[in-house]
């Protein structure tokens, strides 16, 4: 997209601190030792983990409105940015699908086995394949949709999605209900997807799926909405904290209320999450911007901006390197092979911590190493853009 020409640099502080979250709680050195807040909910209930994704969606939706709000406002470059947010969506979702066939397809290589192998059990669905399909249909609609039309829209989606979840009847279930596999959203996903190419650690269902993508959505034009607000020059700066902080407040308060009958779940991307997430970033950012961009205090913002400008490079890059590092195998005393990854943990961190937290010093470790890498890139100002 175009560089906008009004930029928040709260906005990329926030962004940063997002995917620097995202790299920590999808790194540690052990799934079986994980402190509490940087796990996922069981199922219903909300984590700070569970924060974090539908917080980057949201910031996604802020920058649309700030990246495209030239182009929105001439329409002979309507087609031009569609044409623009397509082949960036397309880009994301395949770098996404690349991550879930590389190890296998390298696997069936070392195997002889044919590659084609791979394919048929390939996870179609992620978290990169969510944040290209979601950009590219909210991207459309602020290109071509009006403020006031997009707010129905995100009312409509939610309200819609409740129904669907709530009232319609699964097949082979006879009645409708929020079980892990015997929701409506699961049903579409074992329907459309079929149980070879979900989520491999359920099979049955998808945290990323098919309907659930409809409230992602919601979040990104929650977002889209506020950016549209962020961008007004006839509001001044202490009008819109006290409007993002209120908003953000309104809405979480509308979350916890509608959780009472359409509980907070982030596998589901209930309606009530979108108000909840979608509130909390609001008051995340009104405070960022009221720290940063209004009283000035930018000194410690650095760090999180480095990542922030790399964001969709550095997610990728965290997700391919244990991928390749675990190929790698190291022949052990009894003659075993252990993936090299693992064996660093065991010889590294293992003997000088508790479980839990040599299992947490991993995942910082782990951020800390692409902070590196990424301020290299920062200060020759390498910007990957997608």
């Amino acid at each position: 997209m175009t560089e906008p020409k009004q930029r928040l640099l709260s906005l990329d502080f926030f962004r940063g601190l997002t995917v620097a979250a995202m790299i920590l709680v999808n790194n540690p050195g052990s799934w079986g030792h994980i402190y509490a807040p940087l796990e996922h909910a069981e199922w219903n209930g909300c984590t700070p983990t569970d924060l974090i994704f539908p917080f980057f969606l949201w910031i996604v939706g802020v920058s649309i409105a700030f990246a495209m709000s030239s182009s929105k406002a001439d329409p002979s470059t309507h087609n031009k940015t569609i044409f623009r947010a397509v082949k960036r969506g397309l880009t994301l979702y395949f770098l996404g699908f690349f991550l879930a066939i590389f190890s296998k397809i390298i696997n069936a290589i070392i195997d002889h086995r044919s590659i084609w192998e791979a394919f048929e059990t390939v996870r179609i669905l992620g978290v990169l394949q969510r944040i290209g399909i979601v950009f590219i249909i909210s991207s459309i609609i602020f290109i071509k949709a009006s403020e006031k039309a997009i707010f129905k829209t995100l009312i409509v989606i939610l309200a819609v999605y409740w129904a669907l979840m709530t009232f319609v009847p699964v097949p082979g279930v006879g009645y409708a209900n929020l079980e892990k596999e015997t929701n409506l959203a699961a049903w579409i996903d074992r329907g459309i997807l079929t149980e070879a190419h979900t989520w491999a650690s359920s099979k049955t269902w998808d945290p990323e799926g098919v309907l659930s993508t409809l409230p992602a959505i919601g979040t990104c034009l929650f977002g889209i909405l506020v950016g549209v607000w962020m961008r007004r020059k006839d509001v001044d700066q202490a009008t819109k904290v006290s409007w993002l902080f209120t908003v953000g407040l309104l809405s979480v308060i509308a979350g916890l209320l509608w959780d009472l009958q359409f509980p907070i779940n982030k596998a589901l991307w209930t309606s009530s999450y979108v108000l909840y997430a979608g509130g909390l970033a609001s008051i995340g950012l009104a405070l960022c911007y009221w720290l940063i961009d209004v009283q000035g205090y930018k000194k410690f913002t650095i760090p999180f901006v480095v990542y922030g400008v790399n964001a969709i490079t550095v997610f990728f890059l965290a997700g391919l390197m244990p991928r390749v590092l675990n190929m790698i195998t190291v022949t052990q005393a009894d003659g075993t092979k252990t993936p090299l990854l693992v064996h660093f943990y065991a010889t590294c961190y293992q003997p000088f911590f508790s479980p839990i937290n040599a299992s947490l010093v991993w995942a910082i470790t782990y951020v800390l190493g692409f902070y590196v890498l990424l301020w290299i890139m920062y200060k020759k100002n390498i910007i990957i853009k997608v």
